[in-house]
């Protein structure tokens, strides 16, 4: 499965962003304390843009810019064969040359590129508020690998979308039980209670998650 494959699955950028949102929770919930953490979402990244990323830690990761502008979404396999650090030091060609000017600022993006500014970019997807759809540059595959841009790898929990999906990758990758009704009220975005928190992981309250609750943009527990 390709990037092209990826944008005929993911939802719109509403539901993204709220799946985004949910993810960076429920994982903030399960460790508090930031270590080794996969997935986060930023709801002040930078003035009104949001972020949501996912880093594996191993040289894998995305990063999904939700602004006014629409989404931006760029992922990096570093196994690949497209990527930029393997043979020739540029981007695969196709991936990023059909980028909207509206979305150059996050193509040239520091922090999602190396210290020279080449972009550590295999896969990228775009969606502006008027498209029906998701876009990708037409990118020749060619002489690669079946699964060439690890999009299927990077954005599998994005197109899944199901609180079971989550449950069950969260469950392998902590090594502890995750309870699914506790994921399912998250991934619905109501606000937390002492008793959902307490079902994810009971050394952690409500009011000690205030910090995590701002920064992702999640309900707060007075909304209704």
């Amino acid at each position: 499965m390709s990037a092209r494959d990826v944008a005929a699955r993911l939802p719109d950028i509403a539901a993204l962003r709220d799946l985004c949102r949910s993810m960076a929770m429920v994982e903030a919930i399960l460790n508090p304390d930031n270590e080794y953490r996969r997935h986060g979402y930023d709801a002040r990244w930078s003035g009104a843009r949001e972020l949501a990323w996912m880093d594996n830690g191993a040289g894998d990761e995305y990063s999904v810019v939700f602004s006014a502008a629409g989404a931006y979404v760029r992922g990096f396999d570093h196994h690949s064969p497209m990527s930029p650090f393997v043979a020739e030091p540029r981007p695969w060609p196709g991936v990023l040359d059909s980028v909207p000017e509206v979305f150059h600022d996050w193509v040239r993006e520091p922090s999602f590129a190396d210290e020279d500014g080449l972009p550590r970019v295999t896969a990228c997807l775009w969606r502006e508020p008027g498209d029906d759809r998701w876009r990708t540059g037409d990118v020749d595959f060619d002489g690669t690998d079946e699964v060439p841009d690890g999009a299927d790898y990077l954005f599998g929990l994005l197109i899944d979308g199901t609180p079971e999906g989550y449950r069950d990758w969260a469950r392998d990758y902590y090594e502890t039980p995750v309870d699914l009704d506790a994921v399912r009220h998250v991934y619905a975005l109501r606000p937390l209670t002492p008793g959902v928190v307490a079902a994810l992981n009971p050394e952690v309250t409500p009011a000690g998650l205030e910090n995590a609750v701002t920064a992702i943009g999640y309900p707060p527990a007075d909304t209704p």
